[in-house]
């Protein structure tokens, strides 16, 4: 080495004055590209700041300028002076982003959150992920706003363009897409044909979206109302078992429903007007063969078999993404307008879709609280409630399953916010049907690369436009090829069933399969609102059986030692003649604690086993009784009112009692109630032990 080398300055950044600043530029600019959108817990943790700011270009050329002219010294130094001037205005810039008013507005309105630090690097991804949703959903929504809601496709078309406008806003999944679906589509077309046979001289379109205007305005209240009183946990009171029966009969009643149309026979349907399902079975099965149309079967169930055999082809391609995210559905309704068109298919009975006019009504948007919508307000209540808690606990699932597997956070009550406010947007585009989430649109949407609300922002646009420049090239599309759509879709709904039915019978849920088969065979034989209504109260009830009874077990001494374990346990410990200590291992409050004087009762006599109360006793009569309240974290005023009479009770039979493990928020309760007072001081003790000691030792 030459003894005039000089040692180069390092910046007190780590990065060598040998680096050239066009590099650094790109350096920053490429961390800025790969930074995730946001963290696991991006949402509910609160705000983050994602990335750094870069050098401006023009400041860069200027350093560069500089270190041609003046030096490696005097680079260094305006790189560290600009750097203190960056580090200061992102200081300012963090604090004022973490201000208390910033964090909730992000808190509360996620898109806040995400639009500013989005990534480029997610763009293709959710470009290609809403140009694939938006092709699979075109087909569908037509097909849901004719053949389930009985109405104009643009019902079908606009639920699935407007209410994603305002979900990507306010929604805090990346991934959920909201848009029809086929099950609440289905409520709402049988309260739509009810109407229009309840007012037979108006005119049926009118009636129509008047009626999912009402329906579509109280699910975006309701789901809004839900939310805002933080009721997101109404997917966990209904069990599964009750969905898989409700979601199976919608199924079989679809299934149904479509039929008819395929074989040509919707104008004897009008004819004789089968109103159950049941009806409908007997309906097909006795003029099937006699008056169905030859091409329209043709058709249908060719189209049917060829969409099958395509996506199981499909299937088999899952690694080469260009075969595996083929439309098959907006294909296969393609090339059936064109054969339609080209081969006359109107000309030999077949029914097309013909003109599709945009029917909202004097004008696009029009506020929902008008007049002509005000009579039908009371009578789509029940429909409307039924629709907002299904489609809520659908999309609350797919959410979920989806924050799990993308590694972000959501909130069940800002969903519900999101979901109601999705609505209520659509319900001033007259006609609209309500949107929700759904578990295997969400998936196909993840896995086709959306990492964020951006993906349903672009199927929305494209949906949009598509409602106003497609919908007259489907002139000659074949009515019942919409029917083989829905049908397709309607595989996916009996998927689960044989895993859910297998699972049931191997550990032994019977309370959970006559749930699902009660709730099959109303919706089916009765009524779909009838049988999830009737399930949802059963369910209800069961949940208010179970939170009836108090979580309590029988305490016995392990032998040779001080110790007490519950019986049923260990069914070494030793039970102590004349004595019940009982262990209350919840909370008390009015549900639980109305049944405990039943229980003990139960438990003097019989134990912890179970028993018929016309068994003979296998215990005797307590003559003293011990609580063991440790688990007791609080106690509300009905339970201390309750147990200050349990507690009378026996003391007038004379019963000695003793507590322990008292807390003390709860003792103060026991001390203002009389308690205390009526039992004495020397009847609580801080353990068991020394109660046990005090007992014995009489």
């Amino acid at each position: 080495m030459s003894g005039d080398t000089t040692k180069k300055p390092s910046l007190h950044l780590g990065l060598s004055t040998t680096t050239s600043v066009s590099s650094l530029v790109d350096m920053v600019r490429a961390h800025d590209e790969r930074t995730p959108l946001a963290g696991r817990d991006d949402i509910e943790a609160g705000p983050a700041h994602y990335g750094t700011t870069p050098f401006p270009r023009s400041g860069a050329a200027s350093y560069a300028g500089e270190s041609r002219s003046s030096g490696p010294a005097a680079l260094r130094s305006k790189l560290i002076s600009h750097a203190g001037t960056q580090a200061s205005q992102e200081s300012q810039l963090i604090s004022k982003r973490n201000s208390k008013f910033a964090r909730r507005v992000r808190y509360y309105i996620p898109s806040t959150a995400w639009i500013p630090d989005y990534s480029l690097s997610f763009l293709g991804g959710d470009i290609l992920a809403g140009i694939s949703i938006a092709a699979m959903l075109i087909p569908q929504s037509v097909s849901y706003g004719t053949s389930l809601a009985k109405l104009s496709p643009t019902s079908g078309l606009f639920a699935a363009s407007i209410p994603p406008l305002m979900y990507s806003l306010l929604g805090t999944s990346r991934q959920l897409n909201v848009a029809p679906e086929a099950a609440l589509s289905l409520l709402v077309g049988q309260a739509v044909t009810e109407f229009r046979h309840m007012y037979p001289n108006s005119d049926p379109d009118h009636v129509g979206v008047v009626v999912a205007t009402a329906i579509g305005l109280q699910v975006g209240l309701f789901a809004s109302f839900l939310g805002f009183f933080r009721l997101g946990f109404l997917d966990v009171v209904l069990s599964r078992a009750l969905l898989r029966g409700f979601v199976t009969a919608v199924a079989v009643v679809i299934t149904v429903e479509q039929l008819i149309p395929m074989f040509g026979l919707v104008d004897l349907e009008h004819q004789l007007q089968p109103e159950t399902t049941l009806d409908k079975i007997t309906f097909l099965i006795e003029n099937v063969w006699s008056h169905a149309h030859e091409l329209t079967t043709i058709i249908s169930f060719g189209a049917l078999a060829a969409l099958i055999l395509f996506r199981s082809f499909k299937n088999c391609f899952k690694n080469t993404w260009w075969i595996y995210r083929l439309p098959e559905v907006l294909i296969f309704v393609v090339l059936a307008t064109i054969m339609s068109y080209k081969l006359l298919w109107d000309k030999q009975g077949v029914a097309i879709l013909g003109t599709v006019p945009i029917r909202t009504g004097s004008s696009f948007f029009r506020f929902p609280f008008h007049k002509s919508v005000h009579k039908f307000i009371r009578g789509t209540t029940p429909t409307a409630i039924l629709i907002t808690i299904v489609g809520y606990i659908d999309s609350i699932v797919a959410a979920k399953q989806s924050s799990d597997r993308f590694g972000h956070s959501i909130s069940p009550n800002r969903e519900l916010v999101a979901l109601g406010a999705s609505n209520l947007l659509g319900s001033f585009v007259p006609g609209t049907l309500p949107a929700f989430g759904s578990i295997i649109r969400t998936r196909i949407n993840g896995e086709i690369g959306a990492r964020s609300q951006l993906a349903s922002l672009v199927s929305a646009v494209i949906i949009f436009l598509s409602t106003f420049c497609l919908l007259p090239a489907l002139f000659y599309l074949p009515k019942c090829v919409l029917a083989s759509i829905i049908c397709l879709f309607v595989v996916s709904l009996f998927a689960e069933l044989p895993h859910d039915l297998l699972c049931y019978y191997k550990i032994g849920a019977w309370t959970d399969l006559a749930m699902m088969f009660i709730t099959f065979f109303l919706s089916v034989i009765w009524d779909v609102e009838i049988g999830i209504i009737v399930s949802l109260i059963i369910s209800l009830l069961l949940v208010i059986r179970r939170s009836s009874k108090t979580r309590m077990t029988i305490l016995g001494r392990i032998p040779g030692t001080d110790q007490w374990r519950p019986m049923s346990d260990n069914p070494d410990a030793e039970d102590i003649p004349g004595t019940l200590i009982v262990r209350i291992r919840e909370s008390l409050d009015f549900a639980n604690t109305a049944q405990l004087k039943v229980r003990l009762r139960r438990f003097e006599l019989y134990g912890a086993e179970p028993a018929h109360p016309s068994d003979t006793p296998r215990r005797q009569a307590a003559r003293v009784l011990v609580f063991h309240m440790a688990d007791v974290e609080t106690c509300d005023a009905s339970a201390v009112q309750i147990f200050h009479e349990l507690l009378e009770t026996y003391q007038n039979r004379g019963v000695s009692l003793f507590i322990t493990h008292l807390r003390p928020e709860v003792r103060t309760m026991f001390d203002n109630a009389g308690i205390v007072a009526m039992l004495g001081q020397d009847a609580f003790y801080d353990t068991l032990g020394q109660a046990m000691a005090q007992i014995e030792a009489r």
